[in-house]
């Protein structure tokens, strides 16, 4: 569920240390499966273990997932690099805001899925979105724009060069090409 590097498990060890006997680390999401999701790390001293939390097993410690997080922590990683700039521990969970559904899962739950989890967080860097309106007949994902994409002029070479291609490439046979049903207006919210 959680992969968790030989210099975070190293640097986690280290932390520990100061901290009473028995005390591991929880990792944790708080709005599992919204827009507002947010992942963390935490001591987890012996007296806040629940029965139903789940322990995945490392060098010198355990990690703790409660199971309304769990879920949305599959293919999570923790690593700790240092650089010139120092050092940082990172935590990357990309079904946190989307729990990742099964490759058998309807096409439409399986876009959306694609979406949330890899095409927004990269449009997020101009405040746009993009959401799955329809399927069509035809095998025609038909998309809305938002937020700062609504009104770019950047927006057909995205769908068509971007997304469009990622979906196909993700979906042979089942997708034919993607359409954009938004009306784009510019605007003070437009990325230009």
């Amino acid at each position: 569920m959680i992969s968790i590097s030989d210099t975070a498990q190293a640097h986690f060890r280290k932390l520990l240390e100061k901290q009473p006997d028995g005390t591991n680390i929880r990792v944790f999401v708080v709005n599992p499966g919204t827009q507002n999701a947010e992942c963390g790390v935490s001591y987890c001293p012996p007296d806040a273990v629940d029965p139903e939390d789940q322990h995945l097993p490392f060098s010198g410690f355990d990690c703790l997932v409660d199971p309304l997080s769990a879920p949305f922590l599959v293919d999570a990683t923790i690593d700790f690099v240092t650089d010139q700039m120092g050092s940082q521990l990172t935590l990357k969970a990309p079904n946190a805001k989307m729990r990742k559904v099964d490759d058998d899962a309807p096409l439409a739950d399986r876009i959306e899925y694609v979406l949330m989890s890899e095409v927004n967080p990269m449009l997020a860097g101009h405040g746009g979105k993009v959401t799955l309106i329809d399927i069509t007949d035809d095998k025609l994902a038909i998309l809305q724009f938002g937020g700062g994409c609504n009104g770019c002029s950047q927006v057909d070479y995205t769908l068509k060069e971007g997304i469009e291609k990622q979906l196909l490439e993700k979906f042979p046979g089942e997708l034919n090409g993607v359409k954009d049903a938004t009306e784009h207006q510019r605007g003070d919210h437009s990325y230009y």
